[in-house]
């Protein structure tokens, strides 16, 4: 008899039905350790193309490719037993046809074990999401500031605004009715950001847009205070690993330096005593 267990991992269907509910709690990972520290807290866990500038130092998500994406995926399944994972689909992977990305969400899936993709766009990707879902792969959807796009929306800038403020909507009508499960909101001012939660009936998750969303996504890095480069309005810091982890790397060296570390309980005898 195969082993059972009481937890079962969430799927897309139990985030719709948190829609107006208690709120949806997400955070990113990119690695097994972090992945088992969030999981028993999250809903969603994101394996957010951010790994790019979080863990590799790339200036932008752009460079992140479908290999980096797979195989953080890999190692962030290792990690979950509650959360359902979403994956990103990287820049270039899904933009040219609805074939394309299905090829390319399908490796996502099949080689990570991901519960859903993410991708980034509005009216324009709604073919492509329905393409998807019809094709039995959940969608979240990701619209106002879409990091991919950075180059034509003129830099991080809050989106929606002023004239601006319809084309959101419309852009979170179309990916709603398109079939994605889910939808981010970054970047977008809250009033705007509460009328789309009200307004449409698949889930909201906000990351600087206000607290009246369905839920909420940070990149873990940035909460924990792991990531010091810069801090964007949206983030809150709950931690301060960062600054932990530099104190231990100096009193580390400082005691190498000194030859107080390695002490007598971190060595071993030339011979076992009987």
């Amino acid at each position: 008899m195969s082993a059972s267990s009481n937890t079962r991992q969430k799927m897309p269907a139990d985030i719709v039905a948190m829609k107006g509910g208690a709120p949806i709690v997400c955070l990113t990972a990119y690695t097994t350790p972090i992945a088992k520290v969030v999981d028993p807290h999250c809903d969603l866990v994101l394996v957010g193309d951010s790994v790019g500038m979080v863990l590799h130092g790339l200036p932008s998500t752009l460079g992140v490719t479908m290999e980096m994406m797979v195989m953080h995926g890999q190692a962030v399944a290792r990690g979950l037993q509650n959360a359902l994972m979403v994956i990103d689909m990287p820049f270039g992977s899904y933009e040219e046809s609805p074939q394309q990305a299905f090829a390319n969400a399908a490796i996502l899936m099949a080689e990570t074990g991901a519960g859903a993709v993410k991708l980034e766009g509005g009216q324009h990707m709604a073919e492509t999401i329905a393409f998807l879902v019809a094709r039995g792969i959940p969608v979240m959807a990701h619209i106002g500031l879409t990091p991919q796009s950075v180059n034509t929306l003129g830099g991080y800038k809050v989106q929606g605004r002023g004239e601006d403020r319809a084309r959101l909507i419309a852009d979170a009508r179309a990916v709603a009715d398109a079939g994605a499960f889910s939808v981010v909101l970054e970047k977008v001012p809250q009033g705007l950001a509460d009328q789309i939660t009200a307004e449409i009936a698949i889930p909201t998750v906000g990351i600087g847009a206000g607290a009246g969303c369905d839920g909420q996504v940070l990149v873990v890095d940035d909460m924990l205070g792991l990531f010091t480069e810069f801090k964007p309005k949206f983030v809150k810091r709950f931690g301060a690993l960062g600054e932990a982890a530099d104190q231990a790397v100096s009193d580390y060296a400082a005691e190498v330096r000194a030859r107080s570390f390695p002490g007598p309980e971190h060595v071993f005898a030339d011979e076992v005593k009987k």
